[in-house]
């Protein structure tokens, strides 16, 4: 097992993650496009780049709302809450790049992207199950945690 700082830990996390997924959803979306990886690949390095940068900047506003309105934990429906608003803005931003890419109209590319969503949700459950398994959190967090 690896242990990394934590600042360490999310870029090793994001890189990784975003390798895979790159990879991952260039065979779903030529399966999905029925093209090939020529033409799915910069779609998912485009949407691979664009979940990043939403991810830090939904993040941003969404801590900056919880801190506003004095949330002070993340119960089940603040987190359904942010997982709805970050999915839901990740959707408006694919919708309009797959229906330029592909040459396809608004259903077409919705089914793309609730394909993605499903196999995101998945990939994203294991992933970190593993990544958790080989980087480990340092142990100051483990006890903080247990108390």
């Amino acid at each position: 097992m690896i242990t990394l700082s934590p600042i360490k830990r999310r870029l090793v996390y994001v890189t990784i993650f975003e390798i895979i997924a790159i990879i991952s959803s260039t065979f779903v979306l030529m399966k999905l496009s029925g093209g090939d990886a020529a033409e799915s690949l910069p779609v998912a390095v485009m949407v691979s780049f664009a979940a990043v940068i939403w991810n830090f900047l939904y993040n941003t506003i969404f801590e900056a709302w919880e801190r506003r309105q004095q949330v002070t934990q993340r119960t089940l429906l603040v987190r359904s809450a942010h997982a709805i608003g970050f999915e839901g803005g990740l959707v408006l931003i694919c919708l309009p790049l797959y229906m330029i890419w592909y040459d396809v109209g608004v259903i077409k590319a919705f089914m793309m992207e609730a394909a993605l969503l499903f196999f995101f949700l998945v990939y994203t459950f294991f992933f970190t199950l593993g990544f958790d398994k080989i980087f480990t959190l340092p142990d100051h967090y483990k006890s903080a945690s247990a108390s």
